[in-house]
């Protein structure tokens, strides 16, 4: 039987797993951390759960893909509750926008604060339909590994003008800055700046019409419960707690794993799920293929991160909905700032998540688990001391959370902590601290992007983020059936 190991028990890497066990490839799964999950890791503090993240499902068929693979049922393991609205959108003048898939109802809320744009709206829809259709049913999940299949794409691309922004396909068809606003801001939740990521990504918005959003019940991390579940039904090994140190190589092949306890296998194929600047810089370090790459990887443009504020309070919000965005007073300029000028703002935008309103589970009862959620420029763009910073900054969110939507928050704060750059570096030796890996331009997309198997050495493969076609569950979800196409190729 042939043998293959996949570094990183991220979505990406467990899924990629699931395809591989499933078809007779005897898989190990090597996690540097105590638990599954890559970014979407799970704390439990004082009764309340607290998600690491992603905090949106959509397209939960691609999941219930994984499942059938096997021959099981994804809901034997993981409970899917719908979420609705989808997000409320909330700015300083008041203005509040409730997004769903509901369309009578979203009509309403256009009709609401912009008449003048429902046909506008209906148009953009049909254009979404038309990049999701060639961008993700087509593409998707297809690798792309020379460039001639760039070529074959490139009508389809130019057909939806992919060289221009969201922000700027969204404007030719509304134009209250509002709903711009609101059509466009779905790029941020994958690492991309709706002023500079491809129109492609529009896609997103047909994605959660057809697919809706959901959340696991029990958490993002009961997914990813379910996920090992499967994997070790079917035979799987997964090895958490011991951290990756090196793949070896001979000529222009992997040969073996080891890990930081001296553990060392030996493997027909590898893919690493894990950050890929880590992944040829540090993993690949004893062939002159790892520094080559790192040296080109580092001319690249990666993600912002994230400054993360996890947060138990006294008491129950049901007026406040599973996920809002609380917009600050710039848009354009404050994007700027974190993707372009590296500075830590004075104003910010906060995507706050509040699972108990959907799953009381998520905390003790009587009581409401939180997250709110500020995009930062990574550290190579900002170079500051998040161990001075990071308490003054969760004052402030808390503060702006609090301002907006619960003024005694500070009376009621059962537990909190914070996540930083620091974190996203240290606990996932992610480059920089970015939170997506590569920023999702078109430059970097597709062929620009990471190669689902490496170019030199035949028998690398990666899978996640940094590979096509990006961030986002549903992404690295394809990713994997992507990369899982291409090692059982190699594999037979």
């Amino acid at each position: 039987m042939k043998r293959a190991c996949v570094v990183g028990a991220g979505f990406g890497g467990l899924a990629l797993a699931i395809r591989l066990q499933s078809a007779g490839i005897e898989t190990t799964v090597v996690e540097a951390r105590d638990k599954p999950g890559g970014r979407a890791y799970v704390w439990e503090r004082d009764g309340f759960t607290f998600d690491a993240g992603p905090t949106v499902i959509t397209d939960p068929d691609c999941l219930r893909e994984l499942w059938h693979a096997a021959g099981h049922d994804m809901a034997d393991d993981v409970e899917l509750m719908p979420v609705m609205p989808f997000y409320r959108l909330n700015w300083p003048d008041g203005v509040t926008f409730d997004y769903s898939n509901d369309e009578p109802a979203l009509h309403r809320e256009i009709a609401r604060i912009a008449p003048q744009d429902l046909g506008g709206y209906d148009e953009f829809l049909r254009y979404a339909a038309g990049v999701w259709q060639e961008g993700y049913v087509k593409l998707g999940h297809e690798a792309f590994l020379d460039f001639s299949s760039m070529i074959k794409a490139a009508p389809a691309l130019a057909r939806y003008q992919a060289w221009r922004s969201v922000y700027s396909v969204v404007s030719s068809y509304v134009k209250d800055e509002h709903l711009r606003e609101a059509l466009s801001f779905h790029t941020l939740l994958v690492g991309g700046n709706p002023m500079k990521t491809s129109a492609i990504y529009a896609l997103i918005h047909k994605l959660e019409k057809d697919g809706g959003v959901w959340w696991a019940k029990g958490g993002t991390n009961r997914l990813v419960a379910g996920m090992v579940a499967l994997f070790e039904r079917i035979g799987g090994k997964v090895r958490l707690g011991d951290k990756v140190v090196q793949i070896h190589t001979l000529g222009d092949l992997v040969t073996e794993v080891e890990c930081e306890s001296g553990w060392k296998e030996r493997f027909d194929a590898v893919a690493s799920n894990g950050d890929i600047m880590h992944t040829y810089r540090d993993l690949l370090s004893e062939n002159r293929r790892g520094p080559a790459m790192a040296k080109k990887l580092a001319r690249k443009r990666f993600s912002p991160s994230l400054f993360v504020v996890h947060f138990g309070l006294e008491g129950t919000w049901p007026g406040i909905p599973h996920h809002t965005i609380l917009f600050g007073p710039r848009y354009k300029g404050l994007l700027d700032d974190i993707y372009e000028h590296g500075v830590l703002p004075q104003d910010f935008s906060i995507y706050l998540h509040h699972p108990t309103v959907t799953d009381p589970s998520m905390a003790p009862p009587g009581k409401s688990t939180f997250y709110a959620l500020i995009p930062v420029a990574h550290k190579g763009k900002l170079p500051i001391d998040w161990d001075e910073v990071g308490p003054l900054l969760e004052k402030r969110v808390l503060a702006e959370v609090g301002r907006r939507l619960v003024p005694d928050i500070e009376d009621r704060i059962v537990t909190k902590f914070h996540y930083t750059p620091n974190n996203f570096e240290h606990d996932l030796a992610a480059w920089k601290g970015s939170a997506f890996s590569l920023e999702p331009l078109l430059t970097q997309s597709a062929y620009f992007r990471g190669h689902n198997r490496d170019d030199a050495l035949r028998n690398l493969y990666l899978v996640g983020a940094g590979t096509h076609p990006g961030a986002g569950i549903p992404g690295v979800v394809g990713s994997a059936k992507a990369t899982a196409k291409l090692m059982l190729e190699g594999l037979r």
